[in-house]
């Protein structure tokens, strides 16, 4: 044997030794040592991922029970580095039994099961969220509970055992406190210091009682700041996805915020459906098989999945050479491995997509267009899709012009932006900090203020940042604006993983130079553009448990794809209309700048009347430059001799400028025609609204 190879005389551990060691993992106990899986991978991001999966099982609770979702959000600041956050709703509340389970156990809930848009999919959000406020802070998790006024709430402090993936309730002796109904339980709850809202306040002034709902209260180490990837994003992208809510919102500096509901018509109820033949794998197919032997293998395709009538059952089983009179507990590997490729070479239909509810086009533009300042707007649903036997659908909406975020920034806003970034050169805040801003209109911006692009923010003098504002304030960054992309999962802002996205890929990968932007090759598209995208499904496939971005099948591509063409030639349509309006009212101008000396030099060559030939080219001018004229009603038709020309749906457009076509007057005295046109020269009549 060559030297080096040969065994040690004395083994480091043996088979035995190694056994002992070995023991179960639980589930809590793997993701306490894996936060970042689910969100909590950095401070700042962690403050998010709690309010997220608070105010989503909030959302969920109160749509399920057909309530108008009121959501109270509370930051507040206890120590350095530490926030406490509250989280009510007006929902049904939960009972008491189940209050423990749904926040002390992970991997515990009423969603993973059952195939139905919902915002949570797998029972680990909410409670994973207490057990990192537990391990970061300390504290137990607080959860108030009631279901009825007449009834008594379930108030509970406590705690995940991450061994035994088992809550720990601290008080009450184990058993968490009843806190009885009426004055008797007010009274109560002001003399323990318990948080919980007892009014409902109204957009008119007016209040009612809250007679029923959750809130729960988790303090964590966290970071709170402001911009991209904050909770004041995420709250405000919320209200856009979910016009029906309204949530009232206090961040860490006391600040209150309301934001109103739109509509008062709830979501129409998604419908629960079985799992489709063509989604189905082989190993999930034995495994439901063995779980029923009692069916024959017809009655049992048929119980077992959606879309499969006697007669598809029937060819299935003729297909994979089986009876479809056999039980399934005959049915042994090499039968189950026929009657699943069976299954996937069938014709079978799509399945029912009332499991799946979008937003719709006009709540689309109502909600971008509340949040979003822009000229114009478009949205597009799109027709109900399938992907590996999961319904969803791809939902759009455009948003360009108006004045870009920096515009409507205040002095001291951007000094509160300054102290919270952890961002080593200016350069890099104001592309961190601002939608939008990439490195072109970063460096327009420093350029103008006369900053070097590696200077720190944190180390700008008082005459430093008043000449940084004024630069934000007056630098048009139009041309190096980048587009926005706000990406929505069932109703669900997705703020974080952007590159990983499909929905970012989907994007990048469009030609927008057709549709009048400019663009790079692989990136995103220039210009005031505001990009909306929401994948609605029964089960989203989310690149990992995080929920942060969607992963990539050919199916949502191309919906994907579609969408985005869709408002993309609205887009271009709007933009060459708007470039021909301006161009004829220039057009226009220079006729009439010079119409008068015309006519008069007509009548100092033939002696005719000036005021007839200066009508006569006047009329000649209006029919030339007649685009100049269009003029568009407020459902953003064109109005053509008082008759309504339709050009599609879904898009809005905002006169934001006002501005006017030169007047055709045919009353002017010729002498006074270049003064009466020239103060107009560039004067451009765009319309209110425009349904390209």
């Amino acid at each position: 044997m060559a030297a080096g190879t040969s065994t040690p005389k004395t083994r480091r551990s043996t088979a035995e030794a190694m056994a002992k060691g070995q023991r179960d993992i639980s589930v809590s106990e793997f993701f306490a040592k894996n936060k970042h899986l689910l969100g909590f991978d950095n401070p700042r991001k962690s403050l998010l991922t709690t309010v997220k999966e608070a105010v989503d099982n909030s959302l969920d609770a109160c749509e399920e029970a057909g309530i108008l979702p009121v959501i109270w959000v509370q930051l507040e600041p206890t120590q350095s580095g530490r926030y406490r956050v509250s989280i009510q709703d007006n929902g049904p509340g939960i009972v008491k039994k189940q209050i423990p389970l749904i926040f002390g156990k992970l991997l515990y809930g009423s969603k993973f099961h059952r195939l139905r848009m919902s915002r949570g999919q797998q029972g680990i959000g909410i409670s994973a969220a207490g057990m990192n406020g537990m391990l970061t802070s300390g504290q137990p998790v607080k959860i108030v509970s009631k279901v009825s006024v007449r009834k008594p709430a379930h108030y509970f402090e406590l705690q995940i055992d991450t061994k035994k993936n088992q809550p720990e309730i601290i008080n009450g002796k184990g058993d968490g406190i009843d806190i009885p109904a009426g004055e008797k339980g007010r009274q109560y709850i002001e003399k323990a210091g318990i948080a919980w809202e007892t009014v409902i306040p109204q957009e008119d002034g007016t209040s009612e009682d809250v007679t029923h709902g959750t809130r729960v209260t988790i303090e964590l180490a966290a970071i709170y700041k402001k911009g991209r990837g904050s909770v004041d994003e995420y709250i405000e992208q919320t209200a856009i996805a979910n016009p029906h809510i309204t949530v009232h919102y206090i961040d860490p500096d006391g600040a209150k915020r309301s934001y109103w509901r739109s509509t008062t018509e709830l979501p129409a109820e998604a419908k629960e459906i079985k799992p489709h033949p063509y989604g189905v794998e082989l190993g999930h197919l034995m495994a439901m098989m063995s779980a029923d032997s009692v069916n024959t293998v017809g009655q049992f395709l048929q119980s077992s999945f959606s879309c499969v009538t006697p007669a598809v059952a029937r060819r299935i089983c003729e297909a994979a050479g089986i009876s479809s009179r056999v039980t399934t507990k005959k049915i042994g590997r090499d039968e189950a491995d026929k009657v699943f490729h069976a299954m996937q070479e069938a014709n079978i239909r799509p399945p029912a997509t009332d499991c799946v509810v979008p937003i719709g086009q006009g709540l689309l533009l109502k909600g971008i267009s509340t949040v979003v300042p822009g000229e114009f707007y478009a949205a597009s649903s799109r027709p109900p899709a399938v992907y590996r036997g999961n319904p969803f659908i791809i939902e759009v909406a455009l948003a360009y012009g108006g004045g870009p975020q920096t515009h409507a920034i205040t002095r001291d806003e951007m000094n509160e932006l300054i102290g919270q970034t952890d961002a080593r050169t200016l350069r890099r805040f104001l592309m961190d900090t601002f939608n939008g801003v990439g490195s072109d209109g970063a460096d327009k911006i420093m350029k103008q203020a006369g900053l070097k692009t590696r200077k720190s923010p944190a180390n700008l003098t008082t005459k430093e940042r008043l000449a940084l504002h004024d630069a934000l304030q007056n630098v048009s960054i139009s041309e190096g604006q980048s587009m926005q992309v706000m990406r929505f999962a069932n109703r669900v802002p997705l703020q974080f993983q952007a590159g990983a996205c499909a929905i970012t890929q989907a994007v990048m990968s469009m030609n927008w130079r057709s549709y009048g932007l400019t663009q790079s090759r692989g990136n995103l598209p220039n210009g005031p553009v505001s990009v909306m995208v929401h994948v609605a499904s029964v089960w989203v496939p989310f690149t990992s448990e995080s929920k942060e971005a969607v992963a990539n099948y050919p199916e949502i591509e191309k919906e994907l794809r579609l969408s985005l063409q869709f408002v993309g030639r609205k887009l271009g349509m709007f933009l060459r209309r708007r470039q021909r309006v301006k161009q004829e009212g220039e057009r226009r101008s220079v006729f009439l700048r010079y119409l008068g000396e015309v006519a008069q030099a007509v009548h100092g060559m033939n002696g005719c009347n000036t005021q007839e030939v200066y009508d006569n080219l006047l009329e000649v001018a209006k029919k030339k430059t007649a685009e100049a004229d269009v003029v568009l009603d407020e459902r953003g038709k064109v109005i053509q001799d008082e008759s309504e020309l339709d050009l599609g749906e879904g898009v809005l457009i905002v006169d934001n400028a006002a501005k006017t076509v030169p007047a055709v007057d045919a009353a002017v005295k010729p002498a006074a025609a270049e003064e009466e046109t020239a103060e107009e020269d560039e004067a451009v009549e765009q319309g209110d609204l425009f349904d390209a």
